[in-house]
């Protein structure tokens, strides 16, 4: 089965380096690498930590990314400038969306502010991830990161595929009842695991009440074509993601889920 990994952050960082341990990994595009292909995986989606300058953002060839953007780039005053460079990134193949973080960020999505940003991916037909769901620092505010928030602005703008990255978690059932609406509403399974797990059936006895609540909502649902596998790598052991994902998968659907989806809106074409 080939796996593309629809949610990862690639870029050299003591926090990361840090959290890649955890998870039994070393933080480094050799390791990546190799791991990558001892479970073929045949290609990982970069959600960008970086700034705009196009030279922050070189990536291997089995690598495509999301430009992120941060709070700077709502500033009225380099607004102009600011989406000339998002738009340099959008012209280029391997970028293959943008991406909002707006709990760390403290910005509502349907903001019009971010609105040059959405003309943007619907000009070049790339779709909008956006951080849902908790966050790993207190200075965030969860407000801005519920799911709820991409019902607004799935209904604004109707015309963008918007990425509900980390499926809302924990607020799994705002985040079914968002993508069930919203048709132009897709999500990632990113960042439910984080380090490394070494016994996976006495996890999955022990968490139990949340792997039942969240194949419940999923089978609720009931719309695999919507659905994506990914990692958040650095953060998780890649090993035991992709046992959780086949674990709360109907095996009927993994080339969906794994593959399918991912290179269908991410427009990757593999």
């Amino acid at each position: 089965m080939k796996i593309i990994d629809a949610h990862i952050h690639f870029c050299r960082d003591p926090y990361f380096d840090q959290i890649a341990e955890v998870a039994g990994h070393k933080n480094t595009g050799a390791h990546l690498k190799a791991q990558y292909a001892a479970h073929n995986i045949v290609h990982g989606v970069v959600m960008g930590n970086g700034g705009l300058q196009l030279n922050e953002h070189h990536y291997p060839d089995y690598l495509s990314y999301c430009i992120g953007l941060d709070s700077t780039c709502f500033n009225k005053e380099e607004a102009v400038q600011q989406a000339y460079l998002v738009e340099k990134h959008l012209q280029r193949k391997n970028c293959v969306g943008i991406k909002l973080y707006p709990g760390y960020n403290h910005f509502y999505i349907y903001d019009p502010v971010i609105d040059p940003f959405y003309q943007l991916a619907m000009q070049y037909k790339k779709p909008v991830a956006v951080h849902t769901g908790l966050t790993a620092t207190r200075s965030a505010l969860l407000k801005y990161s519920h799911p709820m928030v991409l019902d607004e602005a799935a209904v604004r703008y109707p015309a963008v595929q918007f990425v509900m990255c980390h499926i809302g978690n924990p607020w799994l059932v705002d985040a079914i009842a968002v993508i069930e609406k919203n048709e132009n509403v897709a999500a990632d399974l990113s960042g439910i695991l984080e380090g490394r797990i070494d016994n996976m059936p006495d996890f999955f006895q022990r968490k139990h009440g949340y792997i039942d609540f969240l194949k419940v909502w999923l089978e609720y649902l009931d719309n695999y074509d919507r659905l994506m596998y990914g990692t958040d790598w650095p953060l998780a052991n890649i090993a035991n993601y992709i046992e959780f994902a086949e674990h709360i998968i109907p095996e009927k659907y993994y080339d969906k889920v794994f593959f399918d989806n991912a290179n269908r809106i991410y427009d990757l074409g593999l």
